[in-house]
């Protein structure tokens, strides 16, 4: 059986949420990821469960805010931005909070994070998958690290962890590389893509130079079964029937790769 491929709501910024449901739906995405952010629509967990009832369309997993952008999103304080975001998950039917490594200047919550985790996990019951990231860099050469204890999940003891593609090509790392280190610690990937640019580019998959469907018959050669989620840069599409048709382009590309191995055989 192919996992669930997920629409992230980022995948519609700037349209809303609401958006991003009614995109799902209509297009036969298995589900949605709630990026919390900005938007305060995705904070509202009543005004979220009537969105997916009403569309048909489960939460798989919620990011919680720990972007620059939402830094003041649910407050300042880290440990309370994960703690709500597991309460929204719950709530929601979601099993998943995607979450970011802290930044190097956040060295009280950076010291414990590790250990942090892995007690929010056993606390709350939800998968807390560390994504991987990247250093920061303003040309093709040597970037700065920001993140602590590092960007890269794999040298760390997460037990879940989220592998995105572009992250990967803006780290110039090989994705699927990525996914083998990790094993079965891997519980859910952002499908994109990349070229390489010191710039997160979040391309519509197979666009960059990401092993995007190599990577992906890879998850379906292995079983994997947690995540699969479209989390793509959709505000230069042009217009809504662009946009449309990038997040199309998208399912279609996951659907195709995810196929089991013996159904690629007479494909």
């Amino acid at each position: 059986m192919s996992p669930l491929v997920g629409l992230s709501t980022a995948s519609v910024y700037p349209e809303s949420t609401a958006h991003a449901f009614a995109y799902a739906a209509r297009l036969g995405y298995d589900a949605v990821e709630v990026m919390v952010g900005i938007d305060s629509l995705s904070r509202q967990t009543s005004a979220l469960q009537r969105l997916r009832d009403h569309h048909g369309v489960p939460v798989c997993a919620v990011h919680a805010p720990c972007l620059l952008v939402t830094q003041r999103v649910w407050g300042t304080e880290p440990w309370e931005k994960l703690e709500r975001s597991a309460e929204l998950a719950h709530d929601l039917g979601a099993d998943v909070v995607v979450v970011h490594p802290p930044f190097r200047w956040q060295r009280d919550y950076a010291r414990g994070f590790v250990e942090g985790i892995a007690g929010l996990e056993k606390r709350t019951g939800i998968a807390f998958a560390v994504e991987n990231m990247f250093p920061w860099r303003a040309s093709t050469r040597r970037g700065m690290e920001v993140y602590q204890p590092g960007w890269d999940p794999s040298r760390e003891p997460y037990a879940n962890t989220t592998v995105d593609l572009s992250h990967a090509a803006t780290a110039q790392v090989d994705s699927l590389e990525l996914v083998r280190r990790l094993g079965d610690r891997l519980r859910h990937v952002h499908l994109t893509d990349g070229m390489g640019s010191p710039k997160d580019e979040h391309l519509v998959p197979g666009r960059g130079n990401q092993p995007a469907k190599e990577l992906l018959r890879h998850l379906a050669d292995t079983g994997f079964s947690g995540h699969v989620v479209v989390e793509i840069n959709t505000r230069r599409s042009g217009s809504a029937k662009a946009r449309d048709t990038d997040l199309a382009e998208s399912l279609a590309f996951a659907r195709e790769h995810l196929a089991d191995q013996g159904n690629r055989h007479i494909l």
